[in-house]
């Protein structure tokens, strides 16, 4: 109920996006300034594309959360395997399976917030819809950072 109360949701939308923040900060350290703008202006295309699509087509995406579960075991299952047999091209698969699925992700979540479908947010919970798109944008970046970037 907390993520519905006036202090409390502006409280924790500010310290996670400072400390997401943070965090995509150190990570984009590591890469050059040129990988780190490509990145980012795949991921605002990426972005507009995929807010422009959600909103304009009839397919209903929010009966794919069953679809996107099963995504996330693959990714992390796939990542847990590169523990073990790392390389470069293995990488490369799983950076880009990780920037389609949260692709897939905004695309899910931006209909979740819009409405109208099978599945919707509640009005109320506008901090929680702007924190669910605000990771989904910053994984495709990590992503794709990790898929254009060699590290410094």
């Amino acid at each position: 109920e907390y993520r519905r109360k006036v202090p409390y949701n502006y409280i924790t939308l500010s310290i996670f996006t400072l400390a997401l923040s943070y965090l995509v900060g150190v990570i984009s350290c590591r890469y050059s300034i040129d990988t780190v703008l490509i990145a980012l202006g795949i991921t605002g295309i990426v972005t507009l594309g995929v807010t422009l699509f959600s909103c304009q087509t009839k397919l209903d995406l929010t009966l794919m959360n069953g679809l996107l579960f099963c995504l996330c075991m693959v990714l992390f299952t796939f990542g847990f395997f590169m523990i073990f047999m790392w390389s470069r091209v293995v990488y490369l698969i799983y950076a880009s399976l990780g920037a389609l699925i949260f692709t897939l992700f905004l695309a899910y979540d931006t209909q979740l917030i819009m409405g109208g479908r099978r599945y919707e947010l509640d009005p109320e919970e506008y901090i929680f819809g702007a924190l669910t798109l605000y990771t989904d944008i910053i994984y495709i970046f990590i992503f794709l950072l990790s898929i254009f970037g060699n590290s410094s």
